[in-house]
């Protein structure tokens, strides 16, 4: 199989086109300064194949798992986080339906995709240069597993107009047939936090509670559909799989639904980071281009450069503070260790308190800021707009806002955070604390 250009990925990108009626068209990532497909990555996978190629670290070959668990305990990514979905719109879809979906396991920086007799696991990183970058291991017994990044297969769908046209992570809700098929005509949905729960999880399986509201996991439709249901009274509270795929097929049974609600949430902030990231870098690398042009020495950012800078940055502030976050309507429940392992993560302050610390009625989590604040993506942004950020949280915390999309971040909310940061991380203490 060539991993570069899989005719699933022309398949899926004809899907879109049906879908948006133009052909998803990446921005010139291989140009200066990202160079994309050329520049050197700098991330775990990357630390991880150096680590294999000096011989500290192997990975055990399972007969029915390949990798998918020694790397697992290697990259420290749990086994609770999985998540199958069952539509087939990634690389292995011919692997992929609703009697056999794609396993999906995540932690803070890493996203794998695991396939029953697959060629290949997948795996998409956040890095500091590329935004997200994308590998493949092949999935057959080796001396010394080697990783093969991937550029332009996955950035047909990973770099497209979905993305912003920088490289990042879909998850979308779309309606799929009984074989796995997405129905495209019925159109979809994103999967993020401000997603109402009802558009959510077309595609996926989904184990756990929404009493009395619907979402769109564990439904198929026929292929004759002609428009989208209005309910899913008989997915929305499913707890067992095993009637709907063989669980035993997996590592855990579960594809646990406040799993599913991390999962969304991350995935966008990392997007947002990622553009955050690149954006500045081909904003400040345009303007040093430009001084060069004009034989013009510039004193700061021209007013072009910060408006870039600036608006990528409130992009990712508004995210990272939940601003229109839907609201859940009501406790919802999943069925796997997963929500108790992430919250023991912490870190915790005095009062026991965490960023992670789950809420789960009408929010994901009980304070509105997120955890994603104090992982490593988050502190490898460029200076420029890590600064900026950082300056347009803490004046947000301190003196509260008036922006209506700021209007459900309390007092009380802004004091509880400020206690979590300050007593968690030196970095924001010195951030937070007046000098």
């Amino acid at each position: 199989m060539s991993v570069r250009t899989p005719t699933s990925h022309f398949l899926l990108g004809l899907g879109f086109l049906l879908l948006f009626g133009s052909f998803p068209k990446a921005a010139d990532l291989d140009a200066s300064p990202i160079l994309y497909a050329t520049a050197k990555d700098n991330n775990p996978i990357s630390k991880l194949q150096e680590s294999l190629k000096s011989g500290k670290t192997q990975l055990r070959f399972d007969p029915g798992w390949g990798y998918l668990p020694s790397l697992l305990k290697a990259l420290e990514v749990p086994v609770s986080s999985q998540l199958l979905v069952f539509s087939k719109t990634s690389l292995q879809r011919n692997r992929i339906s609703p009697n056999t979906p794609r396993g999906l396991y995540f932690n803070d920086e890493i996203y794998l995709g695991f396939c029953h007799s697959g060629e290949v696991l997948e795996v998409s990183v956040a890095d500091p240069q590329l935004g997200t970058a994308f590998y493949t291991l092949e999935q057959v017994k080796q001396k010394t597993p080697r990783f093969q990044r991937q550029t332009d297969s996955c950035l047909i769908c990973h770099g497209s107009f979905t993305t912003q046209g920088f490289p990042g992570h879909l998850a979308r809700s779309v309606y799929s047939d009984r074989e796995g098929q997405p129905l495209f005509s019925l159109g979809s949905h994103r999967g993020e936090h401000s997603t109402p729960l009802e558009k959510r999880w077309g595609g996926w399986f989904v184990t756990g509670t929404t009493p009395g509201r619907f979402h769109l996991g564990n439904m198929t439709l026929p292929q004759s559909t002609k428009n989208p249901p209005e309910a899913n009274p008989i997915g929305s509270n499913i707890t067992d799989l095993s009637r709907l795929c063989d669980t035993t097929e997996y590592l855990t049974p579960h594809s646990d639904l406040v799993a599913l609600l991390v999962f969304e949430h991350q995935t966008e902030v990392h997007n947002r980071i990622t553009r955050a990231a690149l954006e500045t870098n081909i904003a400040l690398y345009q303007q040093r281009e430009f001084d060069t042009i004009l034989k013009r020495k510039t004193d700061g950012y021209t007013e072009g450069t910060f408006r870039r800078i600036d608006s990528a940055s409130e992009s990712l502030v508004e995210y990272l503070f939940f601003c229109n976050e839907a609201p859940l309507g009501g406790k919802v429940m999943g069925t796997s260790p997963f929500a108790a392992e992430f919250s023991a993560k912490g870190p915790k302050d005095q009062k026991g308190r965490s960023l992670r610390d789950f809420d789960l009625c009408e929010r994901i989590f009980k304070y509105p800021l997120s955890y994603m604040v104090m992982s490593r993506s988050f502190e490898e942004l460029p200076g420029e707009v890590k600064e900026m950020t950082i300056t347009k949280i803490t004046e947000i915390l301190k003196k509260g806002s008036k922006e209506e999309k700021y209007a459900r971040l309390t007092p009380n909310h802004r004091a509880a955070i400020c206690g979590i940061l300050t007593q968690t991380s030196s970095a924001w203490k010195a951030r937070l604390e007046p000098k």
